[in-house]
């Protein structure tokens, strides 16, 4: 008897539990499940996979995203907390189709943390938000005793317009469309973890904001842009399965299309990590009609940000739910959802 490889379903770790995991945080299966069993029900909320809501306040669409960042260490190559942080919120802002207009900053700071360092991230998160023409409009600052919150978390909330002709929603992926990549990936995960276990990689974190290049998406293809994503906690690998379930269709993507650099390879090799669950915090997915693809890449090829943008797969009407990744023998395997937590204090 054989069985078929994309229906089969394989025994997972036990993650019943009354006490929150740091699994719980990672944007994989443990974070679905607190999602649809914990949170959702409790404020009457349906789970979806959107990092951003559409608001309508007099007829005008807003769209708003909260995010907090614990990144741990502060500072990693490419970025800090306070860079990190307006890049995620922008980015998760433009992903439903909207121009960022302004921000909050909120800090949880523990008692004893040098006032220079917490000048120098203010600075860089306004930096960040001046790089990319959003405003910080207001913010909050808490004080906990030592030992109450890793020297400093931050909250940021942002607030966008929809873009004219926008419709991006995870739920919007139909059978024929392609799949898009704005970049290489893993490689916001691969720095910090050089940066925290002190490995001698020269590598960078993509941390940047998406916002002008997806204007310019939405510029060239309109409706035909489907959805978007940023590739953040669980990377590429979690996305994609988001958004296969949202929509309910599968997705196909060729591996050996998706750009992994040489150093993010080797960190995953030697810790036994798929690249593809690494997360990135200056690349997108996109989804897009089959029609519109060559214009919308031609749109983010011309950005620094989208210069190694490619096409990587096609949306499917077979195994629906799932991703599935064909490797460089021909084979074809199960791209699935991250469990938990491989590297946590990411993002």
């Amino acid at each position: 008897m054989t069985t078929d490889p994309l229906t089969a379903t394989c025994p997972l770790p036990r993650t019943d539990t009354d006490a929150v995991l740091m699994g719980h945080g990672a944007g994989g299966r443990l974070f679905a499940e607190l999602l649809d069993t914990v949170i959702g029900p409790i404020i009457g909320a349906d789970p979806v996979a959107e990092d951003a809501a559409v608001v309508a306040v007099d007829g005008v669409g807003v769209v708003v995203s909260t995010d907090s960042f614990v990144v741990t260490p502060h500072d990693f190559p490419g970025g800090d907390i306070g860079s990190l942080a307006v890049h995620g919120t922008v980015n998760d802002v433009a992903m439903r189709g909207a121009r960022p207009v302004a921000l909050t900053l909120a800090y949880i700071v523990e008692e004893g943390f040098p006032v220079a360092d917490l000048a120098r991230i203010t600075a860089s998160a306004a930096c960040a938000a001046a790089g990319a023409g959003v405003a910080i409009v207001t913010g909050d600052t808490k004080v906990v005793e030592r030992g109450g919150a890793d020297g400093i978390y931050i909250n940021t909330t942002g607030i966008g317009e929809l873009l004219p002709g926008a419709v991006v929603t995870a739920a919007g992926a139909d059978p024929g469309d392609a799949v898009l990549v704005s970049g290489p990936v893993g490689r916001h995960g691969a720095a910090v973890m050089a940066a925290r276990e002190g490995f001698a990689f020269d590598l960078r974190s993509d941390s940047c904001a998406l916002n002008t290049m997806v204007e310019d998406m939405i510029t060239a293809a309109g409706r035909d842009v489907h959805v978007l994503r940023d590739a953040t906690r669980g990377g590429i690998a979690a996305v994609l399965n988001e958004l296969a379930f949202a929509s309910g269709v599968g997705i196909a993507i060729d591996e050996s299309a998706v750009a992994v650099p040489d150093q993010v390879a080797a960190i995953c090799d030697v810790l036994g990590i798929d690249p593809f669950h690494l997360a990135c915090e200056g690349t997108l997915v996109a989804v897009v009609a089959p029609d519109a693809a060559d214009d919308v890449l031609t749109a983010m090829r011309a950005r620094p940000e989208g210069r190694g943008a490619h096409r990587i797969g096609v949306v499917t009407n077979t195994h629906v739910g799932r991703v599935t990744a064909r490797t460089a023998l021909g084979a074809t395997r199960i791209v699935d959802m991250p469990l938990g937590e491989q590297l946590p204090r990411i993002c």
